[in-house]
């Protein structure tokens, strides 16, 4: 299969907004595919190479581009290889060996394919397909029920190794996919809840109410004396967090599979901020200023007996029974099984007065849901907004071509100087307000770009955001966190935006969204 075809697949996909459009596209596309194809489509129809991040960026990239081959040749087994070669070439010399790759690659590829390629590399490639409708996909070209290619992805946690079993060996070989000790699962996720009384509402009276810390998620593997660990997106950093290995190497256990979050505490037991914590993942020496703590909200397996299946109350009853002597109570995320109103409202509160993010409410009766965000979870935190002033705008990808998506956003200098940028979102952008932006931004532009255009700073807008962190990207020191966009605000003047200052304020309050992947 030719990597021209991927790409025309790619476009269709981009080209509709409808689910089932989308997902025949790409199980036409798989059919298609042979045996040593199918995991590298699955992968790059998701949106990344199979092989992970590779530490490839634009400017790196556009370094290489070269004069365009004038007919498709690249094949999708051949651009998989490189990229195999790529992640797997590090060491003294490894960066001219890279060099090398990445050149003769963008050198055998025709215009559309250098794009591609370089959109894919960067993490780029918006084309609307995301896993689920990628899983869809498979189940539809493997002629095979949905629940059972979503259950195989989510013990097995690799969409391209699930898409080859099930177009390889079917049903059959998709329900033979267990829990395995060893290998991570997909997190379960919780969906944001409006308020703590809604949520309440919601799942009734037969739930738990846990805090919600503004820490890594974190899911170790114990077989023996092996402790491994994995981040939310199914990392290992084993290596990089040996007080957490030897955490869980001193339960009473002998295998487990174990569910919660880390994060770097102050000497008064409050949580540091959260890039104090992110510091200790992604390095190859630890940093021994900066000791993690574990907190464990769940066990999917417990001395050969997979637990996944069972609903949360079985699973907190044996996590307590593993935590249940006093020098590993502390283990245990904080929480209240069955409160009244007043004692979930108290729980909050004593998560929100400690410097925590808020609270998570589940549902005692819920199966563990391996990579979904359902209602069975429902995280409660307070919620910062900021105006802030819009000073550029990038062109968007995929469906948003043509539309002026990615914003550029700026706090107001207290002293009188330019807003100072402190981050960029294109999220909670509906059609209108994109249709919106593209139509009035021109009106507003101090000067035109390749890549979008510089705005006077002129309008305001409201966004919503989890909190603030220290960065050295932008120039005031400071950028936003999952920051999304919630309206536009005329009626007020750049003059009356939140400062510099007040983004500097929330460093030092608990953030307000989800914890952030790594």
């Amino acid at each position: 299969m030719l990597l021209a075809e991927v790409i025309a697949a790619s476009t269709a996909v981009a080209a509709t907004r409808s689910r089932t459009a989308k997902a025949g596209v790409i199980a036409e596309l798989l059919r298609r595919a042979g045996a040593d194809e199918a995991e590298p489509v699955a992968a790059w129809l998701a949106g990344e190479p199979r092989q992970g991040r590779l530490g490839l960026g634009r400017r790196t990239l556009s370094r290489q581009v070269r004069e365009p081959a004038p007919a498709p040749s690249l094949t999708v087994p051949a651009v998989d290889q490189t990229l195999t070669e790529l992640a797997g070439t590090t060491g003294p010399g490894s960066a001219a060996q890279r060099d090398a790759l990445v050149s003769a690659l963008l050198s055998a590829a025709t215009a559309d394919e250098q794009q591609f390629l370089v959109r894919l590399l960067t993490g780029e490639l918006r084309q609307g397909a995301l896993e689920g409708v990628v899983l869809d996909a498979v189940a539809t070209a493997a002629d095979v029920p949905a629940a059972s290619v979503r259950r195989a992805f989510m013990l097995s946690g690799r969409l391209p190794e699930t898409a080859a079993t099930a177009l390889a060996g079917g049903v059959v070989a998709l329900d033979a996919v267990r829990l395995q000790v060893g290998r991570p699962v997909r997190p379960m996720l919780a969906s944001p809840g409006s308020s703590l009384d809604a949520a309440l509402a919601d799942l009734g009276t037969d739930v738990t109410v846990e805090f919600k810390l503004d820490g890594a998620r974190i899911q170790v593997h114990r077989d023996g004396d092996v402790v491994r660990v994995w981040t939310r997106t199914l990392r290992e950093v084993t290596d990089g967090v040996p007080e957490l290995v030897d955490r869980i190497r001193g339960l009473p256990c002998d295998t487990a599979v174990l569910d919660g979050e880390t994060l770097a505490l102050d000497d008064d037991g409050r949580p540091r901020a959260f890039q104090d914590t992110m510091s200790r993942f992604g390095s190859d020496a630890p940093d021994e200023g900066v000791l993690l703590s574990p907190f464990l909200f769940d066990v999917l397996h417990l001395d050969g007996r997979d637990l996944l299946d069972e609903p949360l109350r079985v699973r907190l009853d044996a996590l307590a029974h593993l935590v249940a002597a006093d020098e590993h109570a502390a283990l245990r995320m904080p929480g209240v099984r069955g409160p009244t109103p007043e004692q979930a409202a108290g729980l909050l509160e004593a998560a929100l007065d400690a410097g925590h993010e808020g609270v998570v409410v589940k549902a005692l009766d819920a199966a563990y849901a391996a990579g979904r965000r359902g209602k069975a979870w429902q995280k409660v935190k307070p919620v910062h907004t900021l105006d802030l002033v819009v000073i550029g705008a990038e062109w968007g990808y995929g469906r948003r071509s043509g539309k002026l998506s990615n914003i550029h956003l700026a706090a107001r200098d207290p002293d009188g100087g330019e807003p100072v940028m402190v981050g960029k979102t294109f999220k909670g952008m509906t059609d209108q307000l994109l249709d919106w932006q593209t139509r009035i931004f021109p009106g507003h532009a101090r000067e035109h770009a390749d890549w979008g255009v510089h705005l006077r700073p002129e309008l305001v807008v409201e966004i919503a955001v989890d909190g603030a962190q220290r960065s050295a990207r932008y120039p005031g020191g400071v950028a936003l966190r999952f920051a999304r966009v919630l309206r536009y605000r005329p009626d007020k003047t750049p003059a009356e935006a939140d400062t510099l200052e007040a983004v500097r304020a929330l460093l030092t309050v608990p953030a307000a969204g989800t914890t952030g992947d790594i």
